[in-house]
């Protein structure tokens, strides 16, 4: 019997982990690859790995959390099969409808539930948790609201990231053994930037990896029977891996498409922080979702970018008056390599017919699956374990 039941909770972890890789790797590596900075097969390779990492050392935290700290007992294999299968179908609904869920967020809900129909649940440990997920998309928008205003527009001036024709490196033959050597129209330039994109997507791929991956594993080290974690964890790393070198494909290619219209080097920005937030966080043991982090500071680089033009106190209580305010400032492909307006005086004309660079119904809907992804599923797991008590 519990042979059965720990097959099924990994074909449930495996599923889960499947398309974890589906959409994590879309947001790692997509901007990369729609650069053409990066092959697909190359980004799922580095992701796969990166996760693992990710997974293998952070992700340990989010795994104690998840497994021990949100309900007073141990989170059993019977328990976290059944736990596993909300995330699942959380995860079908939300593909079959086009919506994105929290995994992280759903996960806690889940187990949230269970924790209420048992009363075993960890106030303490939800409060917390709950409060950094209110604290969270504040850090990245004012984050990215200083970046967009102060940072970006110096960098943007300065570098450009280009992708020259024909390969990056070649083997040179010549000699005794082959050394690499520059491509027929490689610079110095392109080789840094090139190297500075490949870090900040390895980076995000691990922070995917500390975040997501105890999402897939943790449900199935718990009790008599279960997995040992490092066991999980390889279990979860192989599947987002399979997601990423499969169904991510898509995702890669059309990542930003409905969300954002984000030049590179801006998204490397908003990459950089979202990890950076996102790795802090499951460092201590907080299961978070990137893609709140991610899309948080994408609308704070697009606000601080928009409001050079006026004074802070403008921008806050948004007595804007003179001069216009370009929402999508940040898109204006003609101000690349060029300086920005200082702050205060008015935007060049290239700037004022930018496009948007958000979609705001695409950001409500990400701020409201926030809300609906982890109520739905504490309200199902509760009434689940409630009325079938024996399971957990």
């Amino acid at each position: 019997m519990v042979e059965t039941l720990l097959a099924i909770g990994i074909v449930a972890s495996i599923f889960v982990g499947f398309n974890i890789g589906g959409s994590s790797t879309g947001i790692a590596w997509g901007p990369p690859v729609g650069a053409g900075i990066v092959k697909k097969t190359t980004a799922a390779a580095l992701m796969t790995f990166f996760v693992f990492l990710g997974g293998w050392t952070v992700g340990r935290n989010v795994m104690d959390t998840l497994s021990e700290g949100i309900i007073t007992i141990d989170l059993t294999l019977t328990a976290g099969v059944a736990v596993l299968f909300f995330i699942g179908l959380g995860i079908l609904i939300a593909n079959i409808f086009g919506v994105p869920v929290p995994t992280s967020m759903t996960t806690v809900g889940a187990i949230a539930g269970l924790g209420l129909a048992t009363d075993t649940l960890n106030y303490a440990t939800i409060a917390e948790i709950v409060s950094w997920w209110v604290v969270t998309p504040i850090i990245g928008f004012w984050i990215g609201g200083i970046i967009g205003r102060y940072i970006y527009p110096e960098v943007n001036r300065r570098v450009q990231i280009e992708k020259s024709d024909g390969p990056l490196l070649t083997l040179d033959r010549d000699g005794t053994l082959p050394k690499p050597t520059f491509g027929p129209n490689t610079t110095w330039a392109e080789l840094g930037t090139t190297v500075v994109v490949l870090v900040i997507g390895c980076y995000m791929a691990f922070s995917a990896g500390a975040s997501n991956v105890p999402n897939a594993a943790a449900p199935l080290v718990g009790g008599v029977g279960g997995l040992p974690d490092d066991t999980a964890i390889i279990i979860a790393t192989l599947a987002i891996g399979l997601g990423g070198f499969t169904i991510a494909r898509r995702t890669m290619e059309s990542v930003g498409g409905e969300l954002s219209d984000i030049p590179l080097l801006a998204a490397l920005f908003v990459m950089l922080t979202a990890s950076t937030i996102t790795t802090l966080l499951s460092w201590i043991g907080i299961p978070i979702s990137l893609v709140m982090a991610t899309v948080m500071t994408i609308v704070g680089i697009g606000w601080g970018r928009a409001t050079r033009p006026i004074t802070f106190r403008e921008a806050v209580t948004r007595d804007t008056g003179e001069p216009e305010i370009v929402p999508g400032a940040i898109t204006a492909e003609e101000m690349e390599g060029k300086p920005a307006a200082p702050i205060g005086e008015e935007e060049p004309e290239e700037v004022l017919k930018a496009g948007d660079l958000f979609n705001p119904r695409a950001i409500m809907k990400y701020i409201s699956m926030w809300i609906i992804g982890p109520s739905v599923s504490t309200i199902l797991a509760y009434g689940f374990f409630i009325l079938i008590p024996g399971v957990a």
